[in-house]
């Protein structure tokens, strides 16, 4: 990755963690979540509206962790929204596998371009974690609620 795309990057990651998009709680939310990872402390709960569609008509997160875990719930609300339940689901696989620095095939340009920021993470295996406890806390919301814990 050239350094300019890098630096972009970062400006980007910087920005959503400091000014997060859909932070706070979602009053009228019919799926909650939470997530942790015990080894960093980072603490996310992702709100879900999910309508008689099966559609995310909100989402939103509150939580406090790093840049990289704050940026990351703040991009994935960004795209979650109108999407049905399978499309979200297959959003975060492909998601997961863009951070772990494999191949995320069935990734769309437009979405591909808003989550490339997230796989310079790949190389601090550590981060990782970080990255993907706003997803794995939305999916446990998806799936009904609870905890979803990263270790």
């Amino acid at each position: 990755m050239d350094a300019h795309l890098r630096e972009l990057y970062q400006e980007i990651i910087l920005d959503h963690s400091r000014h997060p998009r859909h932070f706070g709680a979602l009053p009228d939310a019919n799926r909650v979540a939470e997530g942790y990872n015990p080894l960093c402390g980072d603490k996310v709960k992702v709100y879900l509206k999910i309508d008689s569609d099966g559609r995310i008509a909100g989402v939103s997160f509150e939580g406090r962790g790093c840049a990289i875990s704050v940026a990351s719930a703040s991009l994935m609300t960004d795209l979650l929204r109108g999407r049905t339940i399978a499309e979200a689901e297959r959003l975060m696989g492909d998601f997961l596998h863009l951070v772990k620095g494999e191949e995320a095939k069935e990734l769309s340009n437009e979405d591909r371009e808003q989550l490339e920021v997230m796989a310079g993470v790949s190389a601090f295996p550590m981060r990782v974690k970080c990255a993907t406890l706003a997803w794995h806390a939305m999916k446990a919301a998806l799936e009904g609620g609870g905890t979803a814990k990263t270790e």
